[in-house]
């Protein structure tokens, strides 16, 4: 069962995920449109909306539905609006995602400052947040921009910044999440959700010193120990193995590796 606090975390996390919208305007290639409900669904995001796209059918073609892979749910919830101006219409704060400077327009920050401003805005109470993106040839238009509070940018290499418009997508998915799962103290590794298998778990004392026992008789039948000169090689090792902090499969494993030695030189020794 999870903690109160625990659920609180997740439930805010839905609401503030549920309340951001990535809005493609007018895509070309149905790839991508799959392909950008596939790099929300992997960051938490539902909410993909379409500004006149190309192909009406968009999210019934083969590409599209190929590229969602497991996220088919996403691509048959998106929403289509016949212009940006009706897609922004619930947003209170919409970021237009471009790779080149405007002379004119809303102020501009790069995406991880993006991420930060809609976790704020998110935390505040406000209304829901956009990211725009233009059509993979030409962009956002002036016209497009002007509907947005800022124009954003990623750091990318100055001599060639184009992006595909998913995987510009997905780098604003990645940053967003990082930036609410931070806030809202989620995990950002994977977990097992578990107990750990029993042979990841630290070896008892007994089975480490059973393995240096094993480990001094492997080396000295290979000729790396002289028992009758052994200086410091062994209190080195067992400083050395001591270190690593063996689990319980390490040692096993190390002692597999005793036993091949001590055989393989008996066998040299025939």
């Amino acid at each position: 069962m999870f903690s109160s606090e625990t659920q609180s975390s997740f439930q805010g996390e839905a609401d503030a995920f549920s309340r951001v919208r990535f809005i493609m305007v007018h895509p070309s290639h149905p790839g991508n449109v799959g392909a950008a409900a596939r790099a929300i669904k992997t960051m938490g995001f539902h909410d993909l909306c379409l500004v006149a796209p190309r192909f009406p059918d968009v999210l019934d073609l083969p590409e599209a539905q190929s590229l969602a892979s497991g996220a088919t749910d996403v691509l048959a919830a998106v929403s289509i609006f016949p212009t940006l101006a009706q897609a922004l219409a619930p947003v209170t704060l919409a970021f237009a995602l471009t790779a080149r400077a405007r002379m004119l327009g809303p102020p501009s920050c790069d995406i991880r400052e993006a991420a930060l401003a809609t976790r704020n805005h998110l935390q505040s109470g406000m209304g829901p947040v956009a990211i725009v993106l233009g059509t993979e040839r030409s962009g956002l238009t002036n016209d497009d921009i002007a509907l947005c509070q800022r124009v954003c940018h990623i750091p990318a290499n100055p001599e060639y910044s184009s992006l595909n418009v998913a995987q510009a997508l997905q780098l604003a998915a990645w940053e967003l999440r990082y930036a609410l799962a931070s806030a809202a103290g989620l995990p950002l590794l994977p977990t097992t959700e578990g107990h750990p298998e029993a042979g990841a778990l630290p070896a008892p004392n007994e089975k480490v010193q059973a393995l240096m026992a094993h480990w001094e008789q492997a080396v000295i039948e290979v000729g790396f120990l002289d028992p009758q000169h052994p200086k410091k090689l062994m209190p080195r090792m067992r400083h050395m193995f001591g270190r690593n902090g063996l689990s319980q499969d390490e040692v096993d494993m190390m002692r597999g590796l005793c036993t091949a030695m001590i055989k393989t030189a008996a066998k040299a020794r025939r």
